[in-house]
C-alpha cells in the first residue's frame, strides 16, 4: 500500500482523507499493527483503482500461530 501511495504520489493524510479515515488508521495498516477490515480494505483499493488482491495479500493463519 506504501508503494502504491508513493506512486499516486499521495501522503498518507491525503490517501486517508480519499478513503475516509484517520491518518494514523494508515499508518497503523502501512505498518502491519492493523488489519482492515473488509469495507475499510475494498475501499483503499478502490482509491487505487485496484482490486482488493492487488493491493492486500491474504494470510489465513492467525497471529503468532506457530506451524
Amino acid at each position: 500500500m506504501r508503494v502504491l501511495r508513493a506512486e499516486m504520489d499521495w501522503t498518507q493524510a491525503e490517501l486517508a482523507a480519499r478513503v475516509g479515515v484517520s491518518r494514523q488508521a494508515i499508518i497503523a495498516v502501512e505498518n502491519g499493527k492493523y488489519e482492515p477490515g473488509l469495507g475499510l480494505a475494498f475501499r483503499i483499493a478502490r482509491t487505487f483503482g485496484k482490486n482488493i488482491e492487488e493491493v492486500f495479500t491474504w494470510n489465513d493463519r492467525t497471529r503468532g500461530e506457530s506451524e
